[in-house]
This record gives structure tokens, C-alpha cells and sequence, in this order.
């Protein structure tokens, strides 16, 4: 089962932050050419606010133009099935497309993936929605591998599907930043 867990959106808020510490601890699970996205990342940090509430978003990560909430999930398993928290996970979901598509946004599903030592722990997803967003910030989301639904409606997240937050954020410098002066 996924849970939300204090401690792995404090470890995702510190690396989104550019914090020397948690990227340098991060980038042991790099390759020597994905660590570059890390040092853009030192130079051009986002703001990050923890906005956890019964069903609001954990994280709202802001850089210069473009804004992303956050939902973080971490879990020791493979998979994380919405429905095997009563539903519960399934109605925030709903709830995030709403929000996100008053605002205009998409929402960001990061899941970390505990105990993991073949790779980066962090993935990304997106909910799939029939709102289209313009320019830039469309064509990253359908980038985003998208959050699977079971035929009953409920999410699945599986790790093994996400984009690596790296990718993601190599993606998201080149789309917004090309020049690479953060």
C-alpha cells in the first residue's frame, strides 16, 4: 500500500529546492551524464511549499512561469492501487484533476519507491483528463506517463512505468530554461 509519508516529501521538497546535500546524495543514483540535471537544478531551484492537507496537495513546486502540484507516495511495493486505501485515494485524485483544471495546471503524482537500490527511487506520473492545457506545459504533460485506472475507476501507480525524475526534470529545463541559465 502507498502511503504519503513526511519524511520522503521532505527528501523530494530538498531536491527540488536545489539543496546541495540532497542532490548530492541523490545523484549516487545517477549515471555521470544524468548528474548535469542536478547542478542545473543547484542554479535554478524551485520554490517549494508543503500544502498537505486531508485532500489537498503535499507539495506546490514554483519556478519562474509555471507551477506543479504535488502528490507523494512512497511504498515498498512494486504498485500502488488507489483502491486499497477505501476509496480515499481515488476521491483526491478527482479532487487534484479538478483543481488543476480550474487552474489551468497539471497535477504531479511522485512516487518513491522504498528499498530501492537498482536505480532512482523517484518516479513521476500524471492523471490522464481530457483538459488541454497550451504550449509548453501540454506538451510535457503528455510526456508524463500517465496514472493507470482499473476499470472501476481507481488509480494505479507502477513504479517500473514512472519517469525518473531526473528525465523529467532534464524535460522540463529543456522545454523552459533551453539555454541552461538557471
Amino acid at each position: 500500500m502507498g502511503v504519503g509519508s513526511s519524511q520522503y516529501e521532505r527528501e523530494l521538497r530538498s531536491l527540488l529546492e536545489g539543496e546541495r546535500g540532497a542532490l548530492r546524495h541523490y545523484a549516487r543514483y545517477l549515471a555521470p551524464e544524468q548528474r548535469r540535471t542536478l547542478d542545473r537544478l543547484e542554479r535554478g531551484p524551485f520554490l517549494v511549499v508543503r500544502a498537505a492537507g486531508s485532500h489537498g496537495f503535499d507539495l506546490v513546486a514554483m519556478r519562474a512561469g509555471f507551477a506543479f502540484p504535488i502528490e507523494a507516495k512512497a511504498s515498498a511495493d512494486e504498485v500502488i492501487r488507489f483502491s486499497s486505501a477505501s476509496g480515499r485515494m481515488t476521491d483526491q485524485l478527482n479532487e487534484h484533476l479538478e483543481a488543476a483544471k480550474r487552474g489551468g495546471l497539471i497535477v504531479l503524482y511522485a512516487y518513491r519507491h522504498l528499498g530501492n537500490r537498482a536505480g532512482e527511487p523517484w518516479r513521476l506520473y500524471t492523471p490522464q483528463t481530457d483538459h488541454q492545457n497550451h504550449g509548453r506545459v501540454e506538451f510535457l504533460r503528455k510526456y508524463l506517463p500517465p496514472i493507470e485506472r482499473t476499470k472501476d475507476g481507481n488509480g494505479v501507480l507502477r513504479w517500473e512505468n514512472g519517469l525518473p525524475l531526473s528525465a523529467f526534470l532534464d524535460s522540463l529545463f529543456h522545454l523552459f530554461d533551453p539555454d541552461g541559465g538557471a
